[in-house]
C-alpha cells in the first residue's frame, strides 16, 4: 500500500472561477492531475486531499466535482480547507459520497491496514504574515480541534499503526516554529504531516521539511506541477 498526497486543487463547483487566472500552468490541471494520479496509484493506494478542492458554494456542485475524481484509483482522503463552502453537515457529506472510496474527515480519522490517518483545517500560525489580533481565538479553538481529533485517534489506532496527519493550513510559520499543532503532532507521535493552502507564494516553506522528528509535506498541486507526492 502506497500513500500519496495532493492539495488545493480549487475544482469550479459550477461557479465562473477558472484557475489559468493565476498563470498559465493552471490550464487544464485536473486532467494533469488525474493523468499522474492514474499512472502512479493502484486500487489499494490511498490518496490524501488537505482542502480547497472545489469552489463551490453548496454540497451539489461539490459532488460534481468530486464525481470527476470517482473513476480514479485508490482510497480518497479529504480534510476541509478554507475555500470549502460546501462542506456543511459532515453527515450529509458521507452519505453524498460517489463512492466507497471516499472519506471525509472532520476533527477525526479513519484506518487503514496499519495506518492511521486523521485530520481537520487548523488555521493560520503566529509569526505568519497574515495573523493578526482577531486570528488568536480561532487558531486556539482549531487547536482544540485538534485534540478531539487524537482522541478519536486513541480509540481507533492499533499497536504498530503509523499515523498521518491532515492539515489545510501550514502547521507553522515560515522560521517553523513551534505551535499548537506542532505541539500536538509530537505528543501523539505522528509520523508525517500533509498540508497546503499556499500556492506561488509559499515563498520559505520548503516542499518537504523535518521537524521534531515528523516529516512534513506541502502537497499545493501547482507547486508540485500538478501531480501527486508520494508519501510512503
Amino acid at each position: 500500500m502506497k500513500v500519496f498526497a495532493v492539495s488545493d486543487l480549487h475544482l469550479p463547483g459550477n461557479q465562473n472561477k477558472p484557475m489559468d487566472v493565476f498563470g498559465g500552468n493552471w490550464t487544464g490541471h485536473l486532467e494533469k492531475i488525474k493523468s499522474d494520479w492514474a499512472e502512479k496509484v493502484s486500487q489499494d493506494d490511498i490518496v490524501l486531499l488537505a482542502g480547497d478542492t472545489s469552489w463551490a458554494m453548496v454540497l451539489d456542485d461539490a459532488l460534481s466535482d468530486l464525481r470527476k475524481l470517482a473513476g480514479l484509483p485508490g482510497k480518497k482522503v479529504f480534510i476541509r480547507g478554507n475555500h470549502d463552502y460546501w462542506w456543511s453537515g459532515i453527515t450529509a457529506l458521507r452519505k453524498s459520497a460517489p463512492d466507497e472510496t471516499f472519506f471525509f474527515l472532520q476533527n477525526d480519522c479513519v484506518r487503514f491496514d496499519g495506518l492511521v490517518v486523521c485530520g481537520s483545517r487548523g488555521w493560520t500560525c503566529p509569526g505568519c504574515a497574515d495573523f493578526a489580533e482577531g486570528d488568536k481565538k480561532i487558531y486556539e479553538r482549531e487547536g482544540e480541534r485538534f485534540r478531539l481529533v487524537f482522541q478519536s485517534v486513541e480509540k481507533l489506532r492499533l499497536p504498530g499503526d503509523d499515523l498521518i496527519a491532515m492539515i489545510h493550513y501550514p502547521p507553522f510559520n515560515a522560521k517553523r516554529e513551534s505551535s499548537l499543532f506542532t505541539d500536538i503532532f509530537e505528543k501523539n507521535g505522528v509520523s508525517k504531516v500533509v498540508y497546503g493552502h499556499l500556492h506561488a507564494n509559499a515563498g520559505a516553506y520548503p516542499m518537504r521539511a523535518q521537524r521534531g522528528g515528523i516529516e512534513y509535506f506541502l502537497t499545493s498541486c501547482d507547486l508540485l506541477d500538478f501531480r501527486l507526492a508520494r508519501i510512503y
